[in-house]
């Protein structure tokens, strides 16, 4: 497993993934749905956004806020009557941020047949203080394998992340030295 429970610039002592992970679950009404009779990907989202906010907290040990979401993906339409559960968890930690990993699972409210993978999404959030400005995580501990694997792939995520953002702030730099600010 990653040895993060002491990095050179923290003195924060790790905390175990399974410190903060929670499932979040909700039952889907009418009020749910959209304009082709399924819920709403904003419902879900929200939902995603809710456990995801949860998980931040509780490892942070005080308020996250989300600062971008980066993957979302839909894999089947959750129907009024379902049993949403949403899993989150830690999966990667900066200086003071976090990379949150959800995953959605649905299920009928009145059936006993298995919950089925309908959704994942990769959240980053920020740990602030009482003033809004960015405050220290501690590093996250991955316990098993799969969490091994998301902290790496995680990792990769991040990478490319910052590897668009200098990208298109290199592209708007050249625009504007070429007169087509935009």
């Amino acid at each position: 497993m990653t040895d993060q429970a002491s990095t050179p610039e923290s003195d924060i002592p790790g905390k175990p993934t399974a410190a903060s992970r929670t499932t979040l679950s909700h039952i889907m009404g009418h009020n749910d749905t959209n304009l082709l009779g399924t819920v709403h990907g904003g419902v879900i989202m929200k939902l995603v956004d809710d456990a995801a906010g949860a998980v931040a907290g509780r490892h942070s040990g005080g308020p996250a806020v989300t600062a971008s979401m980066d993957e979302m993906a839909f894999l089947e339409p959750v129907r009024v009557g379902d049993l949403v559960h949403v899993k989150a968890q830690v999966n990667w930690t900066g200086r003071t941020s976090m990379e949150v990993g959800v995953r959605v699972l649905a299920e009928r409210w009145n059936e006993s047949t298995p919950a089925q993978q309908v959704g994942t999404a990769y959240l980053v959030f920020a740990a602030v203080d009482a003033d809004g400005k960015p405050r220290r995580v501690p590093p996250v501990l991955p316990e098993t394998e799969r969490d091994e694997r998301r902290y790496q792939e995680a990792q990769i995520r991040r990478t490319h992340r910052l590897a668009r953002r200098r990208a298109i702030m290199d592209l708007r730099e050249k625009r504007a030295a070429e007169g087509l600010d935009d």
